[in-house]
């Protein structure tokens, strides 16, 4: 009995199996189906349109088709054969045919028409404005390819990235001649100034700032640059309108020159002074003939003065100041300085031609030891000459005596 029990249950156990089995063959049977099943390609925008078309359909006759060279067949053909090579980054001739939401409709000889967004419509925008103050219509011009084809055939196209190319190239150009330029500062922050330079934007620190601080009444206005740096790869550009003022300035002056100026600080060696933007020395040893034991009883912050350009770099942009040069007697300075200052171009222009005078006397005496120098030169060698044919006559004469 219990035997007959077993029998039954190890037949049903086999059945339940061989029943397992064969659903999961037939799971797999279906997703192989399904795999297998071909993908249905999508259409484009122009085949949907073209499905939903409920118009009259025109008849062309094969005589009139015949008339015009080609039917419609073979212009599908020869759409089918043409090859449209358009790829990212691309630069194609377009023109622009209609505005449309958000930007304009470019034709540029693909299937369907590009579509130009209105951020990149161009590389200066200001805020509000739309596509039609930006791109003409009926325009050619060059676009950028940035995107690849959609569902519907259609690249998405950039002014923009054209502009920012080529003034990266007007920048690096700049930068070779190393020439003065204007630029609008469009904001400010805590370190400077953004200032706009060829469509990029570059900063200006605080510190290369001439004469004033970059405050919001900044916004708007031109100043001179010059570039401090240049790096396309980590889109970075400094700029600097200290080192075109000063280099501008220092193009006007000279040795000799009597500025004005004022005192900015003092410091145990001398004072620093603004002339014109740019920053002077005048030296302790330089300010009076008389010995200043106690600067700040000559000069204070704030004061205005006039002195003279004894000495200037223009590469670094340094110039080396004087007042002692323009002491009508020696220890005005800290006498009478407001004499000095009337008195500064007569005094200047007597101390420049006594300065002349020494380097023309200077020169004479140069001269004269030159000369002299070459007067000895020339009668020693004359001297060597004759002591030369001395010795070689009585060198002749001794080998004639030998030989007799």
């Amino acid at each position: 009995m219990k035997l007959g029990f077993a029998l039954v249950a190890l037949t049903g156990s086999a059945v339940s199996a061989f029943s397992t089995i064969g659903q999961t063959r037939h799971s797999t049977a279906l997703f192989s189906e399904v795999a297998e099943k071909p993908k249905v390609q999508q259409m484009t925008r122009f085949d949907r349109i073209k499905s939903k078309y409920k118009g009259p359909q025109l008849e062309i006759s094969p005589e009139i088709e015949d008339e015009v060279g080609f039917t419609y067949a073979s212009f599908d053909e020869a759409v089918a054969a043409t090859d449209y090579s358009f790829n990212r980054n691309d630069v194609v001739k377009g023109t622009v045919v209609q505005y449309d939401k958000g930007g304009c409709i470019v034709d540029i000889g693909a299937k369907a028409s590009a579509f130009l967004p209105l951020q990149e419509a161009a590389l200066i925008q200001v805020q509000g404005e739309n596509i039609e103050s930006l791109i003409e219509i009926d325009q050619e011009r060059n676009f950028q390819i940035i995107s690849e084809e959609d569902e519907n055939g259609q690249l998405m196209v950039s002014v923009r990235r054209i502009q920012y190319r080529e003034a990266w190239e007007k920048v690096v150009a700049k930068q070779d001649t190393d020439e003065a330029f204007e630029a609008e500062c469009v904001s400010v922050n805590r370190g400077g100034a953004i200032f706009l330079v060829e469509g990029l934007r570059a900063f200006l620190p605080g510190s290369h700032l001439t004469g004033r601080l970059p405050d919001e009444d900044l916004i708007g206005q031109v100043l001179p640059l010059k570039f401090l740096e240049v790096n396309e790869e980590d889109n970075k550009l400094v700029v600097s309108n200290r080192r075109a003022v000063v280099e501008a300035q220092m193009e006007d002056l000279s040795r000799g020159d009597v500025i004005d100026g004022i005192v900015k600080a003092l410091k145990p060696y001398g004072a620093f002074v603004e002339v014109g933007g740019m920053s002077g020395l005048l030296h302790i040893s330089q300010i009076s003939m008389d010995r200043i034991n106690d600067l700040e009883r000559v000069l204070q912050p704030g004061q205005k003065i006039k002195c003279m350009i004894i000495d200037h770099d223009k590469v670094n942009g340094r110039i080396a100041l004087s007042t002692k040069t323009l002491e009508p007697e020696p220890g005005d300075m800290i006498k009478d300085p407001e004499r000095v200052y009337e008195m500064a171009d007569e005094t200047a222009r007597v101390y420049l031609e006594k300065q002349e005078a020494e380097r023309k006397k200077r020169e004479a005496s140069a001269k004269d030891i030159v000369l002299g120098l070459g007067d000895a030169l020339d009668d020693l060698s004359v001297g060597m000459d004759s002591g030369v044919k001395e010795s070689s006559d009585d060198a002749s004469d001794n080998l004639d005596s030998l030989l007799s």
